[in-house]
């Protein structure tokens, strides 16, 4: 006879897998304290009471959590292993799934509890992103089974030294204002400074409109849309091998050769591309669309600077004032802001004061750079460097400042790498 779940010899067995995975998390015999342990979600009826009765009670040091009756859009972080209930005989209900499991973060392993089960339904939600698919009403063991190979696998997961470069993202205080020309040079100059060791990288996220590849003069390089094709693997992806590197040593990951929806990027998708960015780069400029989607305000979330571009002209300030309200109002205002003032001219300057300019939100330029349009025109149109065009240009230093403002951990690291007896 078969046992049922909540039996005391089917729980008998249940706790007996979950000794085995509190052996593989903690290397030995099992412990009273497991460090950096996942809280696991519980959405609706997904899995019996009586069996998180038995989970928690023989493996106290992970926390289970009800996290509500339906799938929810997002969760916060410390929920890494989600459950989820999902009826193979609802068409609306397997069509929902599929568009979550896309939209999902890369850090939620999802596992999806299947009533109705069937093989084209269980094979649809593991292609598109479920960690598991077990069939209702779910079984002790394969419970246990799933959650070992889960937990496992998160233990078995790189250090956190393996992603310690720095993402600096590139906003726009409206169109025209110059910032991807900017971002481009900063970049090169960054390379320059850093040499091969330090790896920098200029990934072009503008699916509309980005041009990026054409200002570094080079139009064949890989785009954001061929690396998309992997899907959730993204985040393995060996960016410092692919993408092709400039003659100044950056990397470049261009924006898409034709346009490309901006929902083609989802919130799961661009944290996986950030961290293998992270991964492989001291210092990646990651230059955003002027519009703000779920998957950008994902990736600023996970920017450790925000370079916001602006003109002086009173339309540009009030949109100044309408990002930084809306980096606030998002929780994102904790990310350190560097604020520059682009191509500004004597007679802007007549017409709107710099300090006027900066009383209407309440902060200071960091950086008010010199419009030096002969120059940047003719260093982008040929993917030269503004020091190649015309050396020793006002504008040229601002580039120069600017680019060690953004890597100024990577330069500091590397200082301290080149040290006599380092």
């Amino acid at each position: 006879m078969t046992d049922l779940p909540g039996t005391p010899k089917a729980l008998g067995g249940l706790q007996r897998k979950l000794a085995g995975l509190q052996r593989t998390l903690s290397g030995g015999e099992p412990r009273g304290e497991i460090r950096d342990m996942a809280s696991i979600g519980i959405v609706g009826d997904a899995v019996s009471w009586e069996q998180i009765s038995a989970l928690s009670a023989t493996y106290p040091e992970v926390r289970f959590e009800h996290v509500g009756a339906h799938w929810q859009e997002r969760y916060p972080r410390h929920v890494q292993i989600l459950v989820v209930e999902v009826d193979a005989g609802d068409e609306a209900s397997v069509d929902d799934a599929i568009r979550r499991l896309k939209q999902r973060a890369t850090w939620l392993q999802i596992v999806v509890v299947l009533r109705n089960a069937n093989v084209g339904v269980t094979r649809q939600l593991a292609h598109d992103g479920a960690a598991d698919v077990l069939p209702a009403p779910v079984a002790d063991s394969a419970l246990a089974l799933c959650l070992e190979r889960l937990m496992s696998r998160r233990a078995q997961e790189p250090a956190a030294a393996h992603q310690s470069g720095q993402i600096v993202v590139l906003l726009k205080a409206g169109g025209g204002v110059g910032a991807t020309s900017l971002g481009v040079q900063a970049t090169i100059a960054l390379a320059e400074r850093l040499g091969e060791a330090g790896r920098v990288c200029f990934a072009d996220l503008d699916l509309q409109f980005g041009a990026a590849s054409l200002h570094f003069d080079m139009p064949e390089a890989l785009t954001i849309g061929d690396c998309l094709s992997v899907g959730e693997h993204l985040a393995e992806t060996d960016f410092a091998t692919m993408l092709t590197a400039h003659s100044s040593g950056a990397r470049i990951l261009a924006g898409p050769r034709d346009v490309q929806g901006l929902d083609t990027l989802t919130p799961a998708l661009a944290e996986a591309l950030v961290a293998g960015l992270r991964r492989d780069f001291a210092v990646t400029l990651i230059d955003l669309p002027a519009v703000w989607t779920a998957w950008t305000n994902r990736v600023v979330e996970l920017a450790d600077r925000i370079v916001l571009v602006t003109r002086l002209t009173v339309p540009h300030i009030h949109l100044v004032r309408r990002q930084l309200a809306l980096l606030a109002a998002q929780k994102l205002d904790a990310t350190p802001v560097v604020l520059v003032l682009n191509a500004v001219t004597p007679d802007q300057q007549r017409a709107l004061p710099i300090k006027e300019a900066e009383r209407a939100f309440g902060r200071r330029f960091q950086f008010v750079l010199p419009s030096d349009e002969r120059v940047m025109t003719t260093a982008t149109n040929g993917g030269l460097t503004l020091a190649a065009v015309r050396r020793g240009t006002k504008l040229g230093a601002g580039v120069a400042a600017l680019a060690d403002e953004i890597g100024a951990d990577a330069l500091a690291s590397l200082s301290i790498a080149r040290a006599p007896g380092s």
